[in-house]
């Protein structure tokens, strides 16, 4: 199968979670014989930071304008199987355009499904959707399952909706050698988000105040000056996903903190989630609908809704701490890696290519009500 993709970026890491999904899935629908072409806009911010350069497993076009990528894209299309289009693409609109001008399957990936649908809530425009909302797309996938896939289809008009949720590459995301700057007792990966501070700081920031005997690190991009450091808190500005292992593999617990965008649908587990886990660190994550699927509580990851839950993990003993990374690192290898993620995508694209139609296209609604990958 040749899959085209038009997507944000795949070449940086930089402030975003879509280039290491993006790595990991194309690298296993590879392996899974399967063609993938990835056009990224050439942006500045991505550009000065680029952490990853084609390979073998992905053709990727970087481009300057649509205009000077049109007729490359045409020529792709012409023997594309099907063509993705994301959220965030600065080019969705156009790519929308000639996707459906095409004989692929046209096909959108929201992989910010939450803040999306909060956008569109708040009378936001919403740059990567077109006037007709998802209704000229055969299907839907979103990166967010239970509510958001039924909100998708009523809001905005979504045919056909399936989840397609985060996953992990073994091969990067592993245990290694802890390094010494990243050591800590309780450790963050994350880019800055305005609606996750205030839980940040309650299961981060708290915590690093009450014990003061202990050491806090942080990675990320685009923390503001008014970011409530504390003097045991050791702030990495960008991490590139080739650190990600050495960051978690020194920790000796880290947060996952989930959009409030994100956890008010449920069903949302964070990339961050699978990459900790892969890399045995003890996981305590936010409470969301959901959560269960991907991991048991208290088994397999702990869970906080307060400064002091947090403390409570933190002073949980080390052999606690570590056979629950066990249960959560078996979990993922059996059920969150790229390639199971790569043969779920590769089963419901071909279900939606055997249900194309003929003239009726797209006259029923469907919907995946599997809340699980």
């Amino acid at each position: 199968m040749k899959i085209v993709i038009f997507g944000l970026t795949m070449s940086s890491s930089w402030g975003n979670g879509h280039a290491t999904l993006w790595r990991g899935l194309t690298k296993a629908l590879k392996k899974l014989g399967h063609d993938i072409v990835f056009f990224e806009r050439n942006q500045s911010y991505y550009e000065m930071s680029r952490d990853w350069h084609s390979t073998t497993s992905t053709e990727l076009v970087i481009y300057d304008g649509w205009w000077s990528v049109r007729d490359r894209v045409v020529r792709h299309l012409l023997d594309a199987d099907v063509a993705i289009v994301t959220s965030y693409c600065p080019d969705a609109i156009e790519a929308c355009e000639e996707v459906l001008g095409s004989t692929a399957l046209p096909v959108f990936y929201d992989l910010d499904t939450g803040v999306t649908l909060a956008n569109l809530e708040s009378g936001e425009h919403v740059p990567y959707l077109g006037a007709a909302g998802l209704r000229p797309y055969d299907l839907v996938l979103s990166y967010t399952g239970g509510e958001a896939l039924q909100e998708l289809c009523r809001v905005l008009g979504a045919r056909d909706v399936a989840p397609l949720y985060g996953h992990v590459d073994p091969d990067v995301h592993r245990r290694v050698e802890p390094m010494e700057q990243y050591r800590a007792d309780l450790s963050y990966l994350g880019t800055y988000a305005a609606d996750r501070q205030r839980v940040l700081e309650e299961l981060f920031v708290g915590p690093s105040r009450e014990r003061p005997d202990l050491r806090f690190v942080m990675g990320g991009a685009q923390y503001p000056d008014s970011f409530p450091w504390t003097s045991n808190v050791f702030f990495v500005r960008h991490l590139p996903p080739s650190e990600h292992a050495a960051f978690f593999s020194s920790s000796r617990l880290t947060l996952n903190v989930t959009r409030r965008a994100m956890a008010r649908l449920g069903w949302c587990p964070s990339g961050r989630l699978f990459e900790a886990a892969a890399c045995r660190a003890p996981l305590v994550s936010d409470d969301f609908a959901g959560l269960s699927d991907f991991y048991t509580p208290n088994e397999e990851i702990l869970i906080a809704r307060s400064t002091s839950d947090a403390v409570a993990a933190l002073d949980m003993s080390d052999l606690e701490l570590a056979r629950i990374a066990q249960r959560a690192y078996e979990r993922t290898l059996e059920e969150h890696t790229s390639l199971h993620r790569a043969r779920e995508l590769i089963g419901t694209l071909e279900s939606a290519l055997n249900r194309r139609p003929s003239p009726l296209r797209g006259a029923t609604l469907e919907i995946s009500t599997s809340q699980r990958s």
